[in-house]
């Protein structure tokens, strides 16, 4: 069988998560609902934010991108995953699974960025206080935010740009419930395509990872000269969602690099995968919401104004 280019007619077929009929019902009802909770959870965050001036602060208008971005990178995924479940379908054009790919990367990478942002807003809030209004003014934010997006989408389109130059031959077979992995299914060398993907692993895995650990390590060191527990207290409050969220990110992202990189079973790479695409962005919302009482005042408030509104009708 000989190799193709990418041409209209080409297509791949994705494996899912399990070819066992009995359990497509329970597939698509589990994953319904972790995705639906996600999504509305994600948007009461947004909805909390905008509509509460309360929570008009640079460390909420962060959160807030962290949760659009946690919808759009679900949605990513298991939008396409339920609609095979339920047509019983697993095929997938080319230029959806290059569609798939590049918005996979540019949520995961956006993910990267806004998380290492966060630490260094908390940084400078308990390391540089009476600094933190000129430093992180409104206008720096949304120009770090913004640049932080053109950043992903350039680079997520060269990844992308890459792989078209590769040949896949007719029919084949992805692994997985989706097109992340199309890379290790090319039937051309792929040389290039492997040292962009290393570079864009050192810059995501390691470059922003090392300013998250600078951040909270200039941050350990500030809190241990403080002698006050209550402005203890209230620094540990401040950062420690954001700590679970990035250990809950960096974990499940590193169990699904090496899954595919040390064990070869496809079973441990797709439930590596679940718990990183979907498992994460459903508890991120929880994780900043459960324990912050600013969050869920608002959370209460926004309730009161949709009922209100309800009684009105």
């Amino acid at each position: 069988m000989t190799a193709k280019n990418h041409t209209g007619e080409s297509t791949f077929l994705l494996l899912g998560l399990s070819d066992d009929p009995q359990l497509q019902p329970l597939l698509f009802g589990v994953f319904l609902s972790m995705y639906l909770i996600s999504v509305l959870r994600n948007l009461l965050i947004i909805l909390a934010v905008t509509s509460d001036l309360h929570l008009h602060t640079h460390m909420y208008f962060f959160l807030s991108n962290l949760s659009f971005e946690d919808i759009c990178f679900t949605s990513t995924t298991v939008r396409k995953m339920l609609v095979d479940i339920q047509t019983q379908r697993k095929d997938i054009s080319y230029p959806e699974c290059l569609t798939q790919v590049y918005f996979f990367l540019v949520f995961v990478g956006m993910d990267n960025f806004l998380l290492t942002v966060m630490a260094y807003d908390c940084f400078v809030a308990i390391c540089h206080p009476l600094n933190y209004p000129f430093i992180m003014n409104p206008h720096f934010c949304g120009l770090l935010v913004l640049m932080c997006w053109l950043l992903i989408f350039c680079i997520s389109l060269i990844h992308v740009l890459l792989l078209r130059k590769l040949t896949f031959y007719p029919g084949t077979t992805i692994p997985h419930f989706f097109c992340e992995l199309a890379l290790q299914v090319a039937s051309s060398d792929t040389l290039i395509n492997d040292i962009w993907m290393y570079l864009a692993i050192v810059l995501f895995g390691v470059v922003l990872a090392l300013g998250i650990f600078f951040s909270y390590d200039h941050i350990l060191s500030s809190l241990m000269k403080l002698s006050n527990m209550a402005s203890k207290h209230k620094a540990f409050s401040t950062c420690g969602s954001h700590l679970r969220v990035v250990s809950l990110f960096y974990g499940t992202g590193l169990g699904v690099y090496l899954s595919s990189a040390v064990s070869s079973s496809a079973h441990r790479s797709k439930v590596a995968s679940v718990m990183y695409t979907v498992v994460t962005p459903m508890l991120n919302p929880f994780i900043y919401s459960l324990r912050n009482q600013d969050v869920m005042g608002a959370l209460e408030r926004l309730g009161g104004r949709v009922v209100s509104c309800l009684d009105g009708l």
